[in-house]
């Protein structure tokens, strides 16, 4: 049962629930009371329990109770994130939607923040910067927050193209409710179901607004989260970007574009084929295989920008499909990394030092030049 409000909010918190019933109060109070005294119309969250088997279902309708800007959707089966974030999408009335997680919190004064810049700016995404933190409490800069720095005003991609290469994630965006409509998307099931979405939001978006702030802590190592599973599923992935790139080639066929999208979607592969924590090694050759097969079917006419050093040699070798090679560099650079985690030798070999690596990333130059598969 969904509970309608008196005036539609600014803002539609979307908050899917499944299986977090330690984190579930954590989030949603770090909405709610971060909400401006007086302004508890402009807010609403809509908390979608996704069939969750513990006590999540629960405690939102002991959340909800009393609480008007708090309504909640109560799923009969298990959907999954994407299509549970659909449901919410379906009933929630802001002019702006914005999906949080609910294993994850919003920082003090972002609410204000975040109402104050849709406000000013009334973009079409609202792009914000987060932090991860790890269960141990370390709090992390993610590796592409520098790319939101010193963007002032309304910018469109083709100003700003770097913009996406920020992380590619729902939940660091604000997005106009009727822009969705417009692009026609919708979150499509499976796993890493934020990359047909993502995406496309910057492609098409007229008005892009960066509020470099932290808005979002996105926690890691959550045992359940999908980052640290291991699990077949991680070849949903493929499906996700085939929908990209369909979406692009019908809306927005450009082959700059086009080149950019694809070194991303072979370095996000790389990301997961090289992950223990996602992919069990009895999978990896065949998601490699896979990696390979997209290289060949999307790889641009006029090329693209292939990074360099041994980030560009694994494009290589996925170009030519070369799994052994591809497994020996990945050994060999997981030695390294041991190598520098262990205490130095009293006497270090100054050539090993130089790099431990060298041996094994000759030996995948020569089976390149060799063609091996």
């Amino acid at each position: 049962m969904v509970t309608e409000p008196t005036q539609p909010p600014l803002l539609s918190i979307v908050v899917p629930v499944y299986g977090v019933e330690a984190y579930l109060y954590q989030c949603l109070e770090s909405v709610r009371a971060d909400i401006p005294a007086g302004e508890a119309g402009t807010v609403e969250i809509v908390a979608v329990d996704d069939a969750s088997p513990d006590r999540c279902g629960e405690m939102l309708r002991s959340y909800a109770a009393g609480r008007a800007s708090v309504r909640t959707v109560h799923l009969t089966s298990n959907v999954g994130l994407g299509l549970a974030r659909n449901a919410g999408l379906d009933v929630a009335t802001g002019r702006y939607v914005w999906f949080v997680d609910s294993d994850d919190w919003l920082p003090p004064g972002t609410i204000p923040a975040v109402l104050d810049r849709l406000r000013a700016h009334q973009p079409d995404v609202l792009m914000l910067d987060h932090l991860r933190v790890h269960e141990n409490g370390r709090r992390e800069v993610d590796a592409s927050s520098h790319l939101l720095r010193g963007i002032p005003g309304v910018v469109r991609l083709a100003d700003q193209p770097r913009l996406l290469r920020v992380q590619h994630t729902a939940w660091n965006k604000v997005v106009r409710r009727d822009f969705l409509t417009e692009l026609e998307l919708r979150f499509h099931p499976g796993w890493y179901e934020d990359i047909p979405f993502s995406h496309p939001l910057l492609i098409g978006a007229e008005k892009i607004s960066v509020l470099d702030r932290v808005c979002y802590l996105y926690r890691q190592g959550r045992l359940g989260a999908i980052t640290s599973t291991r699990s077949g599923r991680h070849f949903d992935a493929f499906d996700q970007y085939e929908r990209l790139l369909d979406w692009v080639r019908r809306r927005h066929p450009d082959e700059r574009l086009h080149a950019e999208l694809f070194q991303l979607m072979v370095n996000h592969y790389l990301v997961v084929a090289g992950n223990d924590d996602r992919l069990h090694p009895h999978l990896r050759r065949a998601f490699f295989r896979r990696v390979a097969e997209h290289y060949r079917r999307y790889l641009p006419a006029a090329g693209y920008p292939r990074p360099g050093g041994v980030a560009g040699l694994k494009h290589r070798l996925v170009g030519r499909n070369n799994y052994l090679a591809y497994a020996a560099l990945r050994r060999a650079h997981r030695l390294a990394g041991r190598l520098r985690r262990a205490p130095e030798p009293a006497r270090p070999d100054p050539a090993a030092a130089a790099d431990p690596t060298a041996p094994q990333t000759a030996r995948a130059e020569a089976l390149i030049g060799r063609g091996q598969p």
